[in-house]
């Protein structure tokens, strides 16, 4: 049973006195908070059982759903109340009231947001399946298939069955849900928040605890709903519990604040009427008070707090347009703070999230006082999420159609999709519910695009190894390779916002990940799958002893079966028949600096034991030897058409590389004279190739077969070294 309640006429956790938390003070009007005693008395003496006449205990319910619904149909309200006040009846929270009114709490939240009639319905029913003897198929039967969903995605597994891992698969099995409709998560938020509302009763560590996971799981989770309403008022609730003492210093600075005369926020507020008035812009221009831990962050960065620095301003506008002119005011008529300007409506959040952000700095005293500019229905938004979107499921009408065009779809987030991704991976309860709070942690978002014109939703700090997978999933395994704006770039390489990715793969579907991936992957997705193919497919153990080997690609990169040129061999066969020098008697070299081949413009010199050395004439030693006055031989081409030539390939790591490349340079009639294979740098390797062409026309033929090999990006002719390398 949901008990963990008490005094639910007390906005935060009783006082230290009681329990050792902090009770959170009134900053602002608002509506009276509900008598849930009074409610909980009415539910009692059967009042929901009059005729179909709405009951007593949802009047303040119902005032404010009608506030956001006026035509919408309360009768299934009046159902669900008398279904779930029966049900519960005899129930009592910790606190000794009646546990009817915890889903009515729950159910005033999201009526207050904007929540439409069937989330209403579902959170009134709420717990009636895990705590009484109603059923799934009675809610189903009585009140349709989508609130017996939205009942069944909320209800906690039992404890019996699952044991320590309750909590974690209750966690797995709502977010599934959530995955297919996002309002199961909008009533888990509003549960969490009355129950941490009502914390005081519970004993110390069960109110840190269910606070850790308040924090690491709950309030991540409204913020990417963009629920902002419920995420700060649990982040209030949390710090009072975790940080009772921080939370009292907050408090007291906001008191003193609150008692001030001169108000700097009061004073700009009214500068900006004046401004707006002037422009005949029609604006609201409201003073919105910080929460207490927004306070408490301010000061930690600022150090001692200024009365701006309490609230910021809020205009609020009807179009769009109206935005921008009230940015254009401001900036001509104050003096604005250029680095705080954020345009959130030309780039929303990730979580719906509308705003233009900037800051003016006052004359007076040079306070500066942040100013957030928005449309009313960007206001609804910001603050209720996907709650303010009604039912997202439901077909848009005919004056949405028309006037928003395509409309938004909250169904299913891109931080909602990769999270139901990578928890199919996760192998264990423990490994899904750390990976979790992880992946809830990033709290940013960017978004690359693909060449093809689409776009990846990614977390701030990830790398081409994670876009892989997000583009790709188990498939990613045999990316090559990756071109960022154009350029090859490591896997590592970490992508900001705008940038547009290029993913290189290979053609072996039996491909693996390089064992490095896992210090660049940044999403769970990415790293669950790669340890999951390292674990299926473990390296072989290393042989104890074996022929020495030149420098080669390592493990992560070689195959063990790949053939591996020899390092240092000599010729097959001379290439010095295939060169006329004037010279009678000289012996001929080709020059390994640049290694000539037919029909390279060539030059001669004369070295020890009567040699002569070949060049290309673009090559550096040419000009040094002419420097030195050393004089030119006259070479020239023979009839023969054979060559030798140097090849330099770049490519990117990975299984089999040397086997496919040497394989697809045989086929084109070279025979390896030498060949070296740097070490890796960055996932990048060098090779250097010696080969024996029996036709120097064939050398462009071999040289596109190279770069046609999967991983290879560059091939070319080695080139003269410039002189004084």
């Amino acid at each position: 049973m949901n008990a963990e309640a008490v005094n639910p006429t007390s906005p935060g956790p009783v006082p230290p006195a009681a329990t050792g938390a902090v009770t959170p003070a009134p900053r602002r009007k608002a509506r009276p908070r509900i008598d849930l005693r009074r409610l909980g008395r009415a539910a009692l003496l059967g009042s929901a059982t009059r005729s179909r006449a709405l009951p007593d205990a949802i009047g303040h319910v119902v005032e404010a759903h009608r506030a956001h619904h006026p035509d919408a149909d309360l009768d299934p309200l009046r159902r669900a109340y008398v279904l779930a006040e029966s049900s519960h009846r005899g129930q009592m929270r910790k606190s000794g009231e009646p546990y009817i009114t915890h889903p009515l709490a729950v159910t005033l939240i999201l009526a207050e947001l904007g929540a439409e009639t069937t989330t209403l319905t579902a959170s009134l029913l709420h717990d009636t399946v895990e705590d009484t003897e109603v059923t799934l198929d009675q809610v189903g039967e009585e009140f349709g298939a989508e609130v017996r969903y939205l009942v069944d995605g909320v209800t906690k597994l039992e404890k019996v069955d699952y044991g320590a891992a309750a909590e974690p698969e209750t966690f797995r099995k709502m977010l599934l849900a959530t995955g297919n409709d996002v309002r199961v998560m909008s009533i888990k938020l509003a549960d969490r928040l009355h129950n941490m509302r009502t914390l005081g009763v519970m004993r110390r560590e069960k109110q840190e605890r269910i606070a850790k996971v308040t924090r690491d799981v709950l309030i991540p989770l409204a913020e990417r709903l963009g629920v902002q309403a419920l995420k700060s008022e649990l982040e209030d609730l949390v710090f009072a519990v975790m940080h009772p003492e921080e939370y009292a210093h907050t408090r007291e600075l906001v008191h003193e604040n609150s008692a001030r005369t001169d108000d700097p926020l009061a004073a700009v507020a009214d500068e900006v009427r004046g401004v707006l008035r002037e422009a005949d812009i029609q604006a609201e221009v409201l003073i919105r008070p910080r929460h207490f831990v927004s306070v408490h962050r301010v000061s930690r960065k600022r150090g001692r707090l200024r009365g701006a620095d309490f609230g910021r301003l809020l205009v609020l506008v009807q179009e769009d347009a109206d935005c921008y002119a009230v940015l254009g005011e401001l900036h001509t008529c104050m003096t604005p703070v250029v680095s705080e300007f954020k345009d959130f409506i030309a780039v929303p959040k990730f979580n719906l999230y509308q705003s233009l952000h900037t800051a003016v700095a006052r004359a007076e005293d040079g306070q500066v006082v942040e100013v957030l500019i928005r449309t009313h229905q960007m206001h609804k938004v910001a603050e209720a999420g996907v709650v303010a979107l009604g039912n997202p499921y439901a077909q848009p009408s005919e004056e949405q159609s028309a006037g928003d065009g395509e409309r938004a779809d909250p169904t299913r987030p891109g931080w909602l999709s990769r999270l139901l991704d990578w928890q199919r991976g996760a192998p264990d309860p423990d490994t899904f519910w750390s990976t979790l709070r992880e992946d809830l942690a990033q709290d940013r978002e960017i978004t690359v695009f693909r060449p093809d014109g689409g776009t990846l939703g990614l977390p701030d700090g990830a790398t081409c190894v994670d876009a892989a997978y997000a583009q790709y999933g188990e498939d990613a395994h045999a990316t090559i390779g990756a071109r960022v704006n154009g350029r090859l770039a490591p896997m590592s390489t970490v992508l900001r916002d705008g940038d547009t990715v290029q993913l290189l793969m290979g053609q072996d579907p039996a491909s693996e990940p390089a064992r490095q991936w896992l210090e660049h992957a940044h999403t769970p997705a990415a790293r669950i799958a790669i340890q999951r193919r390292l674990a299926a497919h473990p390296e072989p153990a290393p042989e104890a002893e074996g022929p020495a080997r030149g420098p080669a690609v390592p493990e992560a990169h070689a195959h063990p079966e790949a053939p591996r040129p020899a390092t240092g061999a000599p010729p097959a066969r001379p290439a010095s028949a295939d060169v006329l020098v004037d010279s009678p008697g000289a012996t001929v070299r080709l020059a390994g600096c640049c290694t000539p081949v037919p029909p390279d413009e060539i030059t001669g010199f004369a070295v020890r034991g009567g040699v002569v050395t070949v060049h290309r004439a673009q090559c550096a030693v040419v000009t040094r030897m002419k420097n030195a006055g050393r004089a030119e031989i006259g070479v020239r081409w023979g009839e023969s058409t054979g060559c030798r030539v140097t090849l330099l390939a770049e490519s990117f790591g990975r299984p089999h590389l040397l086997a496919d490349l040497t394989e697809a340079m045989a086929l084109e009639g070279a025979e390896i004279v030498s060949a070296t294979v740097e070490p890796p740098d960055r996932q990048r390797v060098r090779h250097s190739y010696t080969v024996v062409l029996p036709d120097a026309a064939r050398l462009p033929a071999l040289m596109r077969a190279m770069r046609d090999v999967a991983g290879v990006y560059d091939v070319s002719r080695a080139q003269p070294q410039p002189t004084g390398a």
